[in-house]
């Protein structure tokens, strides 16, 4: 004869399926379905430079996201031209038109689709185009390497020829590329390297056409070991003193910019221990000696720390200059 199960069982049973069933609910609607809005931040440190003709070289930093950006949209004004990998930090855009300006901007994107804002705009005219030109430009001579510190190389080489004139230089790390230069300029800073690596350069040609010339002689460089201060790439004799002018106090900088193989347009100049205001010089940016002033305020007596950085040709930050104290009064 069969037995039937006691009431008190059966209740119990109920109650524990009713419990997990509860319990599995709860876990469908809990954190696992919260989903990622926070959009990344601007890429900075945006560079572009017209590579010949009709290409233009888009550099970028790192954007930062909570869960990690996957992904950047380069956009040529408002349209989208090129969307790269979250490792990639530069792009060629091709099929531009000679004589033309263009204007850029770099957003990052995150797992879920989320577009960041958009970086600083930089605009930048291509060169004139040289018709039926398939002759490329001469191999670059004698190039040359220093190293300065542990995460930064300088790169110097002799001028190409090209019968219609050199656009632009590519450096070449290895086999990748990862950097170019205005074809006036036959030197560069290439920085973000690794401490204590070994590295091979080499550096090629770029006309208005986009005949590339052969590479030049390889340059094998070792960074040093250990950690960097950046004092190869900040900037030098840096000096401040304070200016009683209309009733206020000012700072007077004076400085001489780093070498870095291209003018530094763009300083960020910290006051007591803060950010204080970001310098662009608009036009010819000074290559040998550098000034700038700005107002601190209108009371004797005040005590102020004071120091500078540049942004190099890559979009990277340089290292800081000396700290200089003065005192208004």
């Amino acid at each position: 004869m069969r037995r039937t199960p006691h009431l008190s069982a059966l209740l119990a049973l109920t109650v524990c399926t009713l419990t997990a069933c509860t319990l599995t609910a709860c876990s469908w609607g809990g954190d696992q379905d919260a989903k990622d809005v926070q959009p990344p931040t601007a890429p900075r440190g945006i560079t572009v430079q017209a590579g010949s003709a009709t290409t233009a070289h888009v550099m970028w930093n790192q954007a930062t996201d909570d869960t990690g950006v996957t992904g950047y949209d380069v956009y040529r004004g408002a349209t989208r031209v090129k969307r790269v990998p979250g490792s990639k930090h530069m792009v060629d855009v091709v099929g531009l038109k000679p004589s033309t300006a263009y204007t850029f901007t770099v957003r990052a994107r995150d797992a879920e689709g989320n577009v960041g804002p958009a970086g600083k705009k930089l605009t930048v005219t291509t060169p004139a185009a040289a018709a039926a030109d398939h002759e490329p430009p001469s191999r670059p001579g004698s190039p040359r390497g220093a190293v300065e510190g542990s995460r930064a190389v300088r790169l110097s080489w002799g001028a190409s020829k090209d019968a219609k004139g050199v656009a632009s230089y590519e450096i070449y790390q290895g086999t990748s590329k990862i950097h170019s230069v205005d074809g006036g300029e036959h030197e560069t800073l290439v920085t973000g390297l690794r401490p204590g690596t070994a590295y091979r350069f080499t550096v090629k040609a770029l006309d208005a056409a986009d005949n590339a010339s052969p590479a030049s002689r390889a340059v094998r460089l070792t960074t040093a070991a250990g950690r960097d201060d950046g004092r190869a790439t900040a900037p030098a004799d840096f000096r401040a003193k304070t200016r009683h002018a209309d009733g206020a106090y000012y700072i007077d900088l004076a400085w001489t910019p780093p070498h870095t193989g291209g003018a530094v347009a763009e300083y960020q100049i910290h006051l007591d221990g803060k950010t204080a205001t970001s310098l662009v010089f608009g036009g010819t940016a000074p290559r040998e000696k550098a000034t700038h002033s700005f107002y601190v305020g209108k009371e004797p007596g005040d005590a102020h720390r004071v120091k500078l950085r540049a942004k190099l040709p890559d979009g990277t930050w340089g290292g800081w200059s000396a700290e200089r104290k003065v005192t208004t009064g």
